[in-house]
């Protein structure tokens, strides 16, 4: 199966499926995910995983959140989150951050990364573009847990030499 088959048919079972808060029940009980101080999340669409009440209880906690911000057509950078009145419309119609620009990649403990289907190998169905992959090579210390519903899990993504696996995944 190509990409873009497995991305059609996820596409059906998002239709079909409501995504829930279930996999942020097992992300809080990760290890590495408790013990960081610094975490790079994201601002849901739709059919991924919600994570604005996990955003506002992190920030709460005093945890540095990290979000995206698309800049173009290849690449997105990091703004730091400080609570919803910081987000606004940004490219594809994701919530993005205004906060200040964040640069120092290496204090990076933990990135939480959406997709549109995963294996339990590690590998990574995103929406097509690359910017994840992009970004997270900047980023290899960084432990990368893949998130999303269980319905998004399938026995095999299909993987090339520059897609990046995650190091664990939660659904």
């Amino acid at each position: 199966m190509t990409k873009q088959e497995l991305r059609q048919q996820i596409r059906v079972r998002n239709k079909e499926h409501k995504p829930t808060e279930d996999a942020l029940d097992r992300l809080r009980k990760n290890s590495r995910f408790l013990c960081a101080r610094t975490i790079l999340l994201y601002s849901a669409l739709p059919d991924e995983v919600p994570t604005q009440a996990l955003l506002d209880e992190l920030t709460g906690k005093g945890v540095t959140v990290l979000l995206p911000r698309v800049v173009d057509d290849t690449d997105m950078e990091l703004r730091q989150y400080d609570g919803q009145h910081d987000l606004e419309t940004g490219a594809f119609g994701i919530m993005e951050p205004k906060g200040r620009l964040y640069t120092d990649y290496l204090t990076i403990d933990v990135a939480v990364v959406p997709g549109m289907a995963f294996d339990l190998q590690g590998n990574r169905l995103g929406r097509g573009k690359g910017y994840y992959d992009r970004f997270l090579r900047l980023i290899p210390q960084t432990y990368k847990i893949g998130i999303c519903s269980p319905w998004q899990i399938v026995e095999q993504v299909p993987s090339e030499e520059h897609d990046i696996k995650m190091d664990c995944v939660v659904y």
